[in-house]
């Protein structure tokens, strides 16, 4: 340590589907936290590190924060999503172009005298001419006037660099939590099922995803490569019969795509077996949502 390190949190927050995992995706590098253009595709907090020089910034990914629905799976993720709120150093609040809702200022006012620093990033400007960005840019100025305001582009990296400068401003002078190598407090096993739950979140349906969870069950390090045993988690007997498929068809791609992405953050061969079970009433458990891994 040199005394000039500067080491803090930076919290990603805001509504579903606004590019935060994108965000912290190209920030770091590497595909840490799975995306999908789908709700709820988010659902734990994802802690990625990056390092640079003496600074280290922990950030935290949270699920999208959304009207809770009445089970104990949408409870869930919203308390998840709003304790990075009271712990983070800095506060980035993730929105789109090319409007803002109300749900983004209504977290926005949530936030303002919460965070010891505020700083929302206008995700997907590449997708819209310049001129639409200064109406929206005057709204947020007046809504948040201490805030800082970036626009950027996380599918492209356009202003990224202004924004990572921005936020290292603003770590305390602390040595480095992790080291300077390390990407995330996660382990293999948690981002194994994670790449298997983005495959079926891409491949299935609008509404099956949100009945689905996924957990490793068996992760084996051998001399010809790793051993990964995973189990998908329905609610009841139908949603099994879709996730399977027709002859195990859908499965087998799923695993298929699911082991080529692990083969990519492994680096090295992978054997994955792929079962469906059925576990009624998760979603609406906290004592089984806490057995599945969630923070519950």
């Amino acid at each position: 340590m040199t005394g000039e390190q500067r080491c803090g949190f930076v919290g990603l927050v805001g509504r579903p589907n606004v590019g935060k995992s994108t965000l912290l995706n190209r920030i770091l590098g590497q595909e840490l936290s799975i995306t999908a253009a789908k709700p709820q595709t988010t659902r734990h907090r994802i802690v990625g590190i990056h390092t640079r020089g003496e600074v280290q910034m922990v950030f935290v990914d949270t699920p999208g924060l959304h009207e809770a629905r009445r089970n104990a799976l949408n409870r869930v993720l919203n308390r998840t999503a709003l304790s990075v709120i009271e712990e983070a150093d800095c506060l980035v609040q993730v929105m789109q172009m090319p409007r803002i809702t109300e749900a983004d200022r209504a977290l926005l006012k949530r936030l303002t005298p919460n965070a010891q620093a505020l700083v929302v990033a206008l995700n997907k400007i590449d997708r819209v001419p310049r001129t639409a960005l200064l109406p929206v840019l005057e709204e947020l100025g007046a809504l948040a006037p201490d805030a800082q305001i970036v626009p950027v582009s996380a599918r492209s990296g356009e202003n990224l660099e202004r924004l990572e400068a921005l936020l290292q401003a603003q770590m305390p002078r602390c040595p480095f939590i992790y080291p300077a190598d390390q990407l995330s407090d996660r382990s293999e096993r948690f981002f194994v099922a994670e790449i298997v739950r983005e495959q079926l979140t891409r491949q299935l349906g609008q509404e099956l995803p949100y009945a689905l969870s996924v957990e490793t069950e068996g992760f084996v390090e051998r001399d010809t490569g790793v051993e990964v045993s995973v189990l998908i988690w329905v609610e009841r007997d139908s949603q099994k019969g879709i996730v399977v498929g027709r002859n195990g068809e859908t499965l087998k791609r799923i695993g298929t795509l699911a082991r080529r992405r692990m083969v990519e953050l492994l680096g090295q061969r992978v054997h994955l077996t792929t079962w469906v079970k059925v576990k009624q009433g998760w979603v609406d458990d906290e004592r089984a949502l806490r057995a599945l891994g969630y923070d519950t």
